[in-house]
Parts: C-alpha cells; structure tokens; sequence
C-alpha cells in the first residue's frame, strides 16, 4: 500500500506493507471471503466449482447449502440439525445477527404459504416505474411486439446512452423472478453500444407491461416427484442485421421453473 499523508519519512520510493486488511481498503473484500471460505471448509463444506459463494455439505443422504453475498448470507436445506450446529459455529468464527426466514434479499422478495413459495420483485418494479416517470404510464399486454424489426440501421436517431444502458441493466436483474420478460431483454440488450430511440421505446414498452402486473414471480410448489423438463425453441434467423437466431430454453425440475435464457447466437 501507498504510504499514507502525514508520516514523515527520508527515504524514497518506498511503501508500507499490509498486515492487516482494514475494513474501507480495496484489500478487505477478498480477506474477507478468503476467511469466510476457510471457515466453511473447516466446517466440512465443499465451495462449488461453478459458484464459489455457495457452499454445500452432504450429510446421511441429506444436503445444507449456503450462499453469501458480501456479507449477507442465505442458509437452507433439509438438515435442521446440520443447520442449527452452522448457525451457532458461524457465530463463535464470526459476529452474526439471525433475521429469521427469509423475506427480503437484494430485492427479491420471499412469500410462503400451504402452496408454496412464491418470489417476486414487486417493490423492485414499482421503484422503476416512479424513477422513470412510468408508475402512471398505460399499461401493455405484452413486453415486446410480435415480429419486431429491431436493428441497426444507417438513418436510426440516437438516444441518450448511459440512460438506455442504465435501464437495460436494471432490466436484467429483474429478469431472474420474471421469465415473461426475458426475450424482450434479451433483444434490447443487443444494442447496448449504440440504442436508437426505437430501441429505447422498446425498452419502455417492457417497463408498460411491468405495470400491468408488477407483482408477478415465480411459484414453488410441492408436486411430489423431481422429475426433469426441459425445452428451447428459436426464431431462426429473426435478427434483421446479422439474420442471426435468438434461441431460448427453461427447464422445470419437480414442476418448477428453476433455469431459463434466451440468447442471439452466433
């Protein structure tokens, strides 16, 4: 690290080494999990190779996970026991306050009920809506219109970038309890680089259909198998730039919606 303002020194072209990684410093976020994952593989968790802020462990045929953002962290499973003796290890490793089940994490919101469990974004969608001045806009049946010709085309009018890109990316994230609205993001996303206003309205066209129903989401239910389904389709050759495909797929496991994309491919 730099030498910080106001110690006096004769020597030059010197720096200070790091002991200590203090909270505020760039350092502190990777001391932190670094920390964190040595005490969840001390604890007999494994880190999964695909996602290294979850942790699993397997226990007599049954499995607790874990997953932490920051310093935010989620704890299921169907070891009640295996989940008791984490909670109370993870407070003598750490300083922890226990919230209770979960309700709220990074805006998606947990409901349960004898049916299920329901996630939404609906507080996410209404605060949008009133930051872009759409929470009293007309509503839409659909978020994009059928055999759109969205492209780039040489006599397009440009619109504001950085507004286009801000709310594409805000889209995104709210595509993961909204399927509906996941090939209608997927085609605006395209034209990040350099959105037209014809771009842009199809990017308000998706926020109008938001208003339709901002409390849409996703159910869980119990269904009594855990049986396997998935399936994709494609427009072939939809794009009318590159006449390139945008293919889709989503797959159920217990007749549940889990994964889903939709993506140009090349």
């Amino acid at each position: 690290m730099d030498i910080p303002p106001g110690y006096n020194t004769t020597q030059t072209g010197t720096v200070c080494r790091l002991r200590k990684a203090l909270y505020g410093l760039k350092q502190s976020p990777r001391a932190w999990f670094g920390r964190f994952t040595m005490a969840m593989k001390n604890n007999g968790f494994k880190q999964c190779n695909s996602d290294h802020t979850l942790f699993l462990k397997h226990r007599k045929g049954k499995v607790t996970a874990l997953i932490i953002y920051v310093d935010d962290m989620i704890i299921t499973g169907n070891d009640k026991q295996e989940i008791s003796q984490l909670q109370d290890y993870l407070a003598t490793e750490f300083e922890m306050k226990d919230l209770g089940g979960l309700k709220y994490f990074l805006g998606i919101e947990v409901a349960r009920s004898q049916q299920g469990i329901f996630l939404s974004q609906r507080k996410y969608v209404l605060d949008l809506l009133t930051d872009t001045g759409m929470l009293d806009c007309k509503p839409a049946d659909t978020p994009i219109v059928q055999n759109h010709h969205l492209g780039e085309y040489p006599d397009q009018v440009l619109t504001n970038k950085e507004r286009y890109q801000r709310l594409v990316g805000r889209l995104i994230y709210l595509s993961h309890t909204r399927p509906d609205i996941a090939y209608a993001v997927s085609v605006v996303s395209q034209f990040m680089h350099s959105p037209s206003e014809d771009h842009m309205n199809a990017v308000l066209r998706i926020l109008r259909y938001l208003k339709s129903a901002p409390g849409k989401g996703l159910m869980f239910s119990k269904h009594g198998h855990l049986n396997i389904d998935g399936y994709s389709d494609a427009d072939w050759a939809g794009n009318v730039t590159d006449r390139k495909s945008t293919s889709g797929y989503f797959t159920f496991v217990g007749g549940n919606l889990v994964t889903w994309k939709a993506r140009n491919r090349m």
